[in-house]
């Protein structure tokens, strides 16, 4: 029997079930094509949810990450209100880029481009990450990933993460402050903490 996949696979190895899913923030009205094998299939995951209502708006200009993009939600919303900027989508399931593509183009928003992680090394000087982390990854691999992204934060430039506390949201906290940033708690709703994380001036 073959191996089940996940969302944060490449290929999520299983039927394509289309499902629509509206995004309704006071500022942002959005209709987005989720399907399976891409994580939140068929709804606006209520992390996500938490973070576009929460987390800073985004900066007018410069370059906006959405890490682990999914279908678009976190990415398109960034697009909406910060229509001047350029937003990048990354995930490593290539359904959820297609998907994001095609969101976007759907929704006229332009200045989303959708990409695979091989397909954004030259991504750099970050004004904003904004990103509901793929925690079940596992630690180690989550650890890697941020290791890869953060660094990439021009200089005032913030990130912004929504994590479960029962996920380890306080424990990640710690281990972002031993890498040599600044972690602060933005909010705190349900089972979910809004981090921001910023470079401190020794990083």
């Amino acid at each position: 029997m073959p191996e089940p996949r996940h969302y944060f696979s490449p290929d999520p190895g299983v039927a394509s079930d289309p499902r629509e899913v509206d995004v309704l923030l006071d500022d942002v009205t959005l209709t987005l094509t989720s399907d399976a094998g891409v994580f939140s299939h068929g709804k606006l995951d209520r992390a996500t949810r938490i973070l576009l209502e929460t987390a800073p708006p985004p900066p007018p200009l410069g370059t906006l990450l959405d890490l682990g993009s999914g279908y678009g939600p976190i990415a398109l919303t960034l697009a909406s209100r910060s229509p001047n900027a350029r937003v990048v989508a990354v995930d490593v399931n290539e359904r959820a880029v297609e998907l994001t593509r095609a969101n976007a183009e759907r929704n006229g928003l332009a200045n989303v481009t959708a990409l695979s992680p091989g397909d954004a090394d030259d991504i750099a000087d970050i004004a904003a990450i904004y990103s509901n982390p793929p925690i079940r990854i596992g630690k180690r691999a989550l650890h890697e990933l941020l290791q890869q992204w953060l660094p990439r934060l021009a200089p005032g430039g913030a990130a912004y993460l929504v994590v479960g506390k029962n996920l380890g949201a306080d424990s990640l906290a710690s281990w972002l402050r031993e890498q040599g940033y600044d972690v602060l708690r933005l909010a705190s709703r349900g089972s979910f903490r809004v981090l921001e994380v910023r470079r401190t001036e020794s990083a």
